[in-house]
């Protein structure tokens, strides 16, 4: 099958990756006239009160050095799941440089100027007016520039809060192995990063008259962007939809809802991490879930019915570099001791254990294999270092701590694990790069992301997970001189989730329920 060039990509993608810089734009200058509005006037005040300006400043550059997820993260639980988090954390963001750069522009006036200033009669307004303001104005502006770039670039993130923007592509190509999908993010973000940084370098060397004309440049861009964005943006359904990054380009997600389902909800892109939580909370009615996840049990979710079969199975499995195991040749029986010890309520346990009760994923794998009969004390550790790596999710984090207590327990080599590496991509590519020696991965993600056969192919394999499993690791030794070893046990499918109680009500027990009610919703 033919691979999908760059070009053809953005031609075919052209509508959505021109939304998408409509709301990057939006958050950006949004996040930055509140910066300009609530930063200039602070830098003002703390340049009359310089015992408050290291205070502020302290504050400002604590804020900022707080990572951009964990902000994001901060917000949910306040303002839920949108723009509004997404705004207030570019707010916090772009702060810093405005009110640094308004102080020290205004403090680095000479007083020899203003003493001239008050001296043939000007009030304190009019020297702060006519005279500071004007002078510093290129070192606020350059403030404001470098808040610009800033936000461009922390703005990518807000997909993660349903907010929209290029950051949709960029993680969604992570996630899905697709080269194509990030470069259509990141190279518009680069792009707008830069147009921002040259529009406001114009009004510095513009030079306007008066300095509120070279200030009202980014609240009327800003005001600008916003009404092409309230303007383009389709009023949204009532029901309101939630799909992950990686559910949104894959042909067992949302392609594959809208050819066989004929099922188009227009759903946010968010993150795997807030979206159960958002559905509990009412802000979603639909979320692309995972069959084995502890929170189906614990928010009191409904499992819709998958009646035409595009969700293929996904039996978990270590997948390991040839070369790992002709190194180390005791790791192969050692991994197959967690073959099969799994099954699906099991797997779901163990999640709620993390997700819910918020035991530590070392602790739930321990007690797990004390269970089993498997766990051993830690060797010595002088055979040599194994690296286990993980994708971000809980379920990863427990597999990999599992391994890690099996490897030192059951050999001499030690373990380092390096978890939390993001979506599939990242995964496989360390993996292929010698930079893990082992990950824990699903059949069904070794088919349609990696793989990728053709339709003729993909619907005879998927038809039996025996035969899926033989596919995929028959074809990972060849193409790749990657080894499947015995899968675990469980089945960690896609699920379309709502509300146990909303679905009740709506009589809505299938994929094909719900594309009958959101017809006669219309």
């Amino acid at each position: 099958m033919k691979q999908q060039g760059f070009w053809e990509f953005i031609v075919e993608q052209h509508q959505k990756i021109l939304a998408q810089v409509v709301e990057h734009l939006s958050l950006t200058f949004i996040s930055l006239l509140l910066a300009v509005m609530i930063g200039i006037p602070v830098g003002i005040i703390i340049s009359r009160r310089k015992k408050m300006a290291n205070a502020v400043l302290g504050i400002a550059g604590v804020l900022q050095t707080v990572p951009s997820i964990a902000l994001l993260g901060f917000m949910i639980p306040a303002f839920g799941i949108g723009i509004t988090p997404a705004i207030i954390a570019l707010l916090i963001y772009a702060l810093l440089p405005v009110i640094r750069n308004t102080y020290t522009g205004i403090t680095g006036v000479s007083p020899a100027i203003t003493e001239a200033a008050k001296a043939v009669g000007m009030s304190r307004y009019q020297v702060l007016y006519k005279v500071e303001i004007p002078l510093a104005m290129p070192v606020i502006l350059a403030g404001v520039r470098t808040a610009a770039v800033i936000n461009v670039g922390v703005a990518t993130l807000a997909s993660f809060v349903a907010a929209g923007g290029l950051g949709e592509f960029i993680f969604g190509g992570i996630s899905l192995n697709n080269t194509n999908m990030i470069l259509a993010g990141a190279i518009p973000a680069a792009f707008l990063a830069i147009f921002l940084d040259q529009l406001i370098g114009l009004a510095q060397r513009t030079r306007f008259a008066m300095p509120g004309k070279t200030l009202l440049v980014v609240p009327a861009v800003a005001l600008l962007v916003i009404f092409i964005t309230i303007f383009t943006r389709a009023k949204g359904n009532e029901f309101k939809a939630g799909f992950t990054p990686e559910f949104m380009g894959r042909q067992d997600g949302d392609l594959g809802l809208r050819s066989v389902y004929g099922l188009k909800v227009n759903p946010l892109v968010v993150s795997d991490a807030i979206m159960y939580k958002a559905l509990q909370d009412g802000e979603l009615d639909l979320i692309s879930g995972y069959s084995t996840d502890g929170r189906i049990m614990a928010f009191n979710l409904s499992v819709l019915e998958d009646d035409k079969h595009i969700f293929p199975p996904y039996y978990a499995a270590p997948v390991i570099r040839t070369q790992t195991l002709l190194k180390f040749p005791a790791l192969e029986k050692v991994l197959n001791l967690l073959a099969g010890q799994i099954n699906d309520s099991a797997m779901t346990d163990l999640n709620y254990r993390t997700d819910i009760l918020n035991q530590t994923p070392a602790t739930v794998a321990r007690e797990f294999l004390e269970r089993k009969g498997l766990y051993r004390p830690p060797g010595s550790g002088g055979g040599g270092t194994i690296r286990v790596g993980s994708k971000i999710f809980g379920e990863q984090y427990i597999l990999a701590e599992m391994y890690k207590l099996l490897i030192e327990g059951h050999t001499s080599y030690s373990v380092t694990t390096k978890t939390g590496l993001g979506g599939t991509k990242i995964c496989f590519d360390a993996l292929m790069a010698d930079g893990i020696d082992f990950y824990p991965e699903y059949t069904g993600t070794g088919l349609l992301v990696l793989l990728q056969p053709d339709p003729a192919k993909l619907a005879e394999v998927m038809s039996d997970p025996n035969k899926t499993y033989d596919f995929v690791r028959a074809e990972f030794r060849t193409r790749f001189g990657l080894e499947w070893l015995r899968p675990i046990g469980f089945n960690n499918a896609y699920a379309l989730m709502m509300r146990k109680e909303q679905a009740g009500q709506l009589q809505i027990r299938s994929i094909t329920d719900l594309k009958k009610y959101l017809d006669s919703d219309l």
